[in-house]
């Protein structure tokens, strides 16, 4: 009987003694990791070289998230820790950052460098700026900064069919631009993916290269952005079949409802009338919008005629079914994000009124009393 007793209380013990060893290893644990993610931290809120006072001229792109930023500032050696930095501008509610190039040195503070990108203290000032809007084409673009700058729009142009540019262009916006843009009936290459914005410039006269550069930079971190938060999975179905969307498709067709779209609002809809259309099986619809036809002729009219719609291109979306080759224009946001959650409807058809406001139809018959209504009587 003692024995046993013995042997329990022998058992207590050591049970007793490894749980102490288990609660102070774990405590000793605990207390590296404390002071690990204490230091951690610590080096992350410090200036990352407090004795270095030599200034880096660093470039924020326009429309550049705070993980961008942070990535960036990280990698030219002005913060310790991006991850830190990210944290302190949303715990420190800082979340408006102008676009431009910034004088920053390691020695300055988290706070110091996020107040200069937040109240625009650029190193160098704007010399003159170039409004892109939505829905503008390459030659359109092209003319707007031939207009502001000693660029012809003949140098523009060639520049963004440059086959070498584009191919460096695709190195480092990687995954944004495929080799669609190369297709044997591509108009312009870099049609749509020079995102529709006011741009700033520091240069007296920035070369056609920057020029792309910064709107190539901008599609990335806005609607490029938009595209990678689906995680890729954005699929449309062509004559019943389903099709991954990619980020060609994606502009393609956002430029046609840009160019379509008389007010915001009704984006979504005139979204769901084209993936109505395709989505027919076994013989999809025509998406049959005017502004490809005109984009073919490389003309820009108020009215499409009838004779128009004969053109012989693989843009006209009278004679070809499905999307066009690439993007007719630059796209907006808006209209990317009508394309990405298009309207629930059963359209088929709609038609712009002389007001310039939509009517939208399920059936050709009520499409043709539209029409009757608001186009043969105007």
């Amino acid at each position: 009987m003692n024995n046993n007793f013995n042997e329990v209380e022998k058992a207590r013990s050591f049970s007793s003694i490894l749980s102490l060893i288990i609660i102070g290893v774990l405590s000793i644990v605990l207390i590296l990791l404390a002071l690990w993610m204490f230091f951690y931290v610590k080096s992350g809120l410090s200036p990352a070289d407090k004795g270095n006072t030599k200034t880096k001229e660093i470039e924020i792109a326009q429309g550049a998230s705070s993980t961008q930023i942070s990535e960036q500032l990280e990698k030219e050696g002005i913060i310790n820790n991006a991850t830190i930095f990210k944290l302190f501008l949303k715990f420190n509610n800082y979340n408006d950052y102008k676009s431009g190039q910034y004088d920053l040195s390691p020695s300055m503070t988290l706070d110091d460098i996020a107040k200069s990108m937040e109240e625009g203290e650029v190193y160098k000032p704007v010399l003159f700026q170039i409004a892109i809007p939505e829905g503008y084409t390459i030659e359109q673009i092209a003319k707007k900064v031939a207009d502001k700058t000693n660029i012809t729009e003949k140098d523009f142009i060639n520049k963004t069919k440059d086959k070498a540019f584009i191919k460096s262009l695709q190195k480092e916006y990687k995954g944004m631009i495929s080799d669609d843009v190369f297709g044997k009936s591509v108009k312009f290459p870099l049609e749509g993916y020079l995102f529709p914005a006011t741009y700033d410039f520091t240069e007296e006269k920035p070369s056609a290269e920057t020029i792309i550069k910064k709107m190539i930079e901008a599609t990335y971190n806005n609607s490029y952005a938009k595209y990678k938060s689906l995680n890729n999975q954005m699929t449309y179905t062509f004559e019943g079949e389903s099709k991954k969307m990619s980020f060609h498709d994606l502009l393609t067709l956002s430029s046609m409802v840009e160019r379509e779209a008389t007010s915001l609002a009704d984006r979504a809809k005139i979204a769901s009338v084209f993936y109505n259309r395709m989505e027919i099986a076994p013989t999809s619809m025509p998406l049959q919008t005017d502004p490809t036809v005109l984009y073919a002729l490389g003309e820009h009219k108020s009215r499409t005629m009838y004779e128009d719609l004969e053109v012989d291109s693989p843009y006209n979306t009278y004679k070809n079914k499905g999307l066009t080759p690439g993007p007719i224009a630059a796209p907006g946001i808006q209209s990317i994000d009508s394309v990405i959650e298009p309207a629930t409807t059963d359209y088929l058809y709609f038609l712009a009124d002389k007001e310039g406001k939509n009517h939208f139809a399920t059936t050709l018959d009520e499409h043709n009393e539209n029409k009757a209504k608001y186009i043969t009587n105007e």
